[in-house]
């Protein structure tokens, strides 16, 4: 008998028994189906009424056309020895109609409409295995021919996991997303697998120092070189492109710690003029804030550890963008590894329910906070892309919603003076994260530069008297009244 494949209403999981779910045979199936289509719900297409006219007669069901083109092609596969059932039953990538606000597709994305997981719950369960049987030879041999959908092996796939791509996917608007260990190994692992022995990159002066370090010292391993621009430097831009086959143009926007903006929309046009790709991480923006995909950017990632995670609790990173850029991706993961644990995803589907709330409220108070800041005698300058002084600004409330949780600000003093600054704080952790309910601060200086001199921080701009200032979700009014107190206190 020839595989049976049917598309399912989004409720067809939870119709299902335990039994039946287990194993079901193709009469069964159908009769199910035909059930939960008879409740003053005639069949509405041919192919719906075939299915049920087969329950009563036993007889063999072929199937060659779709039931409802809503659904994507990430299935189930269940057997009743050798006939083959998929049930596609788990969500599109496309945004549902009914879900239209982004903090509506944090929570129901991936998860809604069904999931690659059959269960009841409400909750994603977590899979906690590193590989996945096969029943017979003959159904793996399908799954390598690509008759028969399933997992193999943990590093290539999760149920879980994949909750939480499908989760990004449509927060960025992305065809698809991989998630991986850490925001870093997002970053590296897309260098790795776009930009070829001998290739060129442009990124910016501006940007998370692992990054800088990568380009700098790993690359040129392979022959790849880089060009290092200011964010908005243009005409260095052109110049770079003029010169160079350039693969890869790659910057945050904003940039860590001095968030500064680029302008995705033209940095855009020019690089696809020249044939070359942009990838934007936005992790400072957070998928709120900015969609750097809708403004012409190939590809964005995040260190999901930060906000989209935003419980300083798990760490991960993840790379959206089209299906044929995810999966040249997503090949090179698969060799050099770096997977997420099932565990820390479901921590970050989890963390998703409340990143809109969560985002709102760090928006709120750091632009608030900036303008406290900006105004004090004891702050020399702030860097926050919602104020008017910053050098992007009016770019920033073009391609921006928000502009984030986190100020940096340079305070009236040297080292020891912004130390006594830190100290006297009683609310922020000193710690290197950012993004998380919990309020972080540190100085770049000795946090991230500590092991260079003085003199070689400044080239990067680092100055001693530097602080980067994550606001969590705390009560606005204790935020500013402990930053104050501490600044009395210098």
């Amino acid at each position: 008998m020839s595989s049976l494949i049917l598309r399912f209403p989004p409720n067809f999981v939870r119709q299902l028994s335990n039994k039946a779910r287990r194993n079901c045979s193709n009469i069964g199936v159908a009769q199910i189906v035909a059930a939960s289509w008879s409740n003053n719900q005639p069949p509405s297409s041919a192919v719906e009424a075939k299915a049920v006219e087969a329950a009563a007669s036993s007889a063999p069901i072929s199937v060659g056309e779709d039931v409802d083109n809503n659904y994507n092609n990430n299935s189930l596969g269940y057997c009743n020895g050798s006939h083959s059932v998929q049930f596609e039953a788990v969500e599109n990538v496309h945004k549902p109609s009914f879900l239209n606000g982004d903090g509506s597709i944090a929570i129901h994305a991936g998860e809604r409409l069904g999931r690659g997981i059959v269960t009841d719950a409400i909750t994603t369960p977590v899979v906690n295995t590193s590989a996945y049987f096969f029943k017979k030879t003959a159904q793996l041999i399908d799954f390598k021919e690509k008759r028969h959908v399933s997992f193999e092996y943990g590093r290539y796939g999760n149920p879980t996991t994949e909750v939480l791509e499908e989760k990004i996917s449509q927060l960025e608007g992305a065809e698809s997303t991989l998630i991986l260990a850490s925001g870093m190994c997002a970053s590296t692992v897309m260098m790795l697998a776009l930009v070829p022995a001998g290739g060129h990159i442009i990124t910016t002066t501006d940007c998370y120092r692992k990054t800088r370090i990568f380009i700098e010292t790993f690359l040129p391993k392979m022959g790849i070189t880089a060009s290092v621009i200011d964010p908005a430097d243009i005409a260095g831009l052109e110049s770079a492109l003029d010169n160079h086959k350039v693969s890869l143009f790659f910057t945050e926007s904003p940039t860590n710690p001095f968030l500064r903006c680029v302008d995705i929309e033209l940095v855009s046009k020019l690089c696809h003029a020249k044939g070359a790709l942009v990838c934007i991480d936005g992790t400072f923006a957070t998928p709120l804030n900015q969609k750097a995909l809708a403004l012409g950017a190939d590809i964005v990632v995040h260190s999901a550890t930060k906000y989209i995670g935003g419980h300083n609790d798990v760490i991960g990173g993840c790379v959206s963008s089209s299906t044929e850029i995810v999966s040249q991706v997503r090949n090179v993961h698969h060799v050099l590894g770096g997977t997420l644990n099932p565990n820390a995803a479901y921590l970050i589907i989890r963390g998703m329910k409340t990143l809109k709330l969560r985002v709102q409220q760090q928006n709120s108070t750091a632009q608030r906070m900036a303008e406290v800041l900006e105004a004090h005698p004891k702050v020399k300058h702030v860097y926050y892309p919602g104020l008017p002084s910053h050098p992007e600004h009016e770019l920033a409330k073009k391609q921006m919603t928000g502009f984030g949780g986190v100020v940096s600000f340079e305070v009236d003093g040297d080292l020891k003076t912004t130390i006594k600054f830190v100290d006297s704080l009683k609310i922020p952790y000193i710690a290197p994260s950012f993004g998380g309910c919990e309020s972080i601060v540190d100085q770049p200086a000795i946090m991230s530069y500590w092991d260079l001199s003085q003199s070689e921080r400044a080239k990067y701009g680092i100055m001693d008297n530097l602080v980067r200032f994550s606001f969590g979700v705390e009560d606005y009014e204790d935020l500013e009244a402990d930053v104050l107190q501490a600044l009395e206190a210098i």
